[in-house]
């Protein structure tokens, strides 16, 4: 997923970094209002960032300037909102980025957006959906996590089409040669990560009944 350092013009980056900017300034002042509100949700606040940054390191050989793993947005988004994941996710990518060469400085801008933007929308989106439709919160948190990675591969794909189109079938068919390399290593990639998060879950949420899972872990309640 993570775009490496060189692969994007400079205008592409500026845009992304453009468009990101809105979602972080959001994310900081969500993150202030949770941690004065509900200061007991520090370390699974922290605890989130960090599952993003294990996670997303696990990287797969790469393809095409960009590479394929797991994200571990989903938790986050799910338990405080997906706000929070584009601060939470851009000091993840800045330290990926800086410590261990996993994407760049003038990409963190697309990666931002991708990985810590859309993802973490749609997890929450399909959380919500999950919830209003009976699922069980083990079945909406394998959703949520699921799908969000794979939306963010699907923007990944987008970004790298916008940048490269193909010669001949222009953008559409960019998406679809990026899409198509990013589904044979996501779609499994997807479905176990949905799988951990929820083993996740039950692991910091201990032994709560089933509906109380996410509002512990929030801070909400006891």
């Amino acid at each position: 997923m993570h775009i490496m350092e060189g692969y994007l013009p400079a205008k592409h980056c500026l845009a992304w970094y453009s468009v990101s900017a809105p979602f972080f300034v959001g994310g900081v002042w969500r993150i202030r209002k949770i941690l004065a509100e509900r200061p007991q949700a520090r370390m699974n606040l922290a605890a989130a960032g960090a599952f993003a940054f294990v996670l997303s390191a696990l990287k797969l050989p790469s393809v095409t300037g960009s590479c394929s793993h797991p994200t571990g947005t989903g938790f986050g988004a799910v338990v405080f909102g997906p706000a929070v994941m584009a601060v939470l996710g851009a000091i993840v990518l800045l330290f990926q980025a800086l410590l261990l060469a996993h994407g760049g400085l003038t990409t963190l801008g697309a990666n931002l957006f991708s990985m810590a933007i859309v993802g973490p929308w749609v997890s929450f989106a399909l959380w919500k959906l999950g919830q209003k439709l009976g699922l069980s919160v083990a079945v909406s948190m394998f959703l949520a996590a699921a799908l969000g990675d794979l939306a963010t591969y699907v923007t990944t794909s987008v970004q790298l089409a916008l940048a490269y189109p193909d010669p001949v079938g222009g953008f559409v068919a960019s998406v679809i040669k990026f899409g198509g390399i990013f589904a044979l290593t996501q779609v499994p990639l997807a479905i176990a990560e949905g799988m951990l998060t929820v083993v996740v879950m039950d692991a910091l949420a201990g032994k709560v009944a089933d509906i109380k899972k996410v509002s512990i872990l929030a801070g909400e309640g006891r």
